[in-house]
Parts: C-alpha cells; structure tokens; sequence
C-alpha cells in the first residue's frame, strides 16, 4: 500500500513538474517569436499579440489539466481501491 502511495506522490509531482516545464519553454519560445515578428513588422503588431494570447491561453490550459489530473490522483486515487480489492480477493 506505501508502495503505491509512494509511486502515486511522484507521479503527481512528475506530472506537475514537467507540465510547468513544458509551458514555460513554450511561452519562452512564443514570447521570442512575437518579440521578432513585432520588430520585423510593427504593424501587424495588435494582430500578433492577439494571436500570442490566445496561445498563451492554450498552452496554460494544458498545464492547469495536469494539475487537475495530479489532484485527482492525489485525492482520490483509484489504484489504492483497487490494491484494497485485490488484498481481500487474495485473503490478505
């Protein structure tokens, strides 16, 4: 059973570690790209900020599903219920 609360801990911390790692490279990247295109053409300036928010939404989006999935597992693990069944299946 600790070992399954224990995999489950690292899981979540995996899952929101490298979520927020995966946003921030990629905000980094398309900051840097709204940066250049800004500077190339400033009059498209309004159209790509516009477009640079609405990505930005997007990929926060993704990491607020991970840490939704990681609060699940968290809170209300189902692989400890079945670990549960499979004990009193076996006798133990």
């Amino acid at each position: 059973m600790e070992t399954v609360i224990g995999m489950t801990a690292i899981a979540v911390a995996l899952l929101i570690g490298l979520g927020a790692l995966g946003v921030g490279i990629g905000v980094g990247i398309l900051g840097g790209r709204l940066l250049e295109g800004s500077a190339r053409q400033p009059e498209l300036a309004p159209m790509l900020q516009g477009k640079f928010f609405l990505a930005i939404g997007l990929l926060d989006a993704v990491a607020m599903i991970g840490v939704g999935i990681a609060l699940f597992f968290t809170f209300a693990n189902p692989f400890i219920g079945q670990l549960e069944e499979a004990l009193k299946a076996a006798g133990g």
